[in-house]
């Protein structure tokens, strides 16, 4: 985004980022200036093992589609 487009809406720009949590890259003749990126509080942190128990692997990722199913067995 230009610096004269972000200097117009930045509001909404700012709205934006909060609400899909992208950075937006600002910009001035082509050449990056500035970068707006989202809110990250510290207090929450990621915990080691969190997600542990969250995951089922199977034994046989391809066998249940079958090999025909699969371009790259071809």
């Amino acid at each position: 985004m230009t610096i004269s487009q972000f200097k117009a809406y930045a509001l909404k720009v700012i709205d934006q980022v909060t609400k899909t949590k992208e950075c937006v890259v600002i910009t001035k003749r082509g050449k990056p200036l500035a970068q707006v990126i989202p809110f990250v509080d510290s207090k929450e942190k990621n915990i080691p093992g969190q997600l542990a128990d969250t995951i089922i692997v199977e034994k046989d990722i391809v066998s249940p589609l079958g090999e025909d199913s699969w371009e790259a067995c071809k």
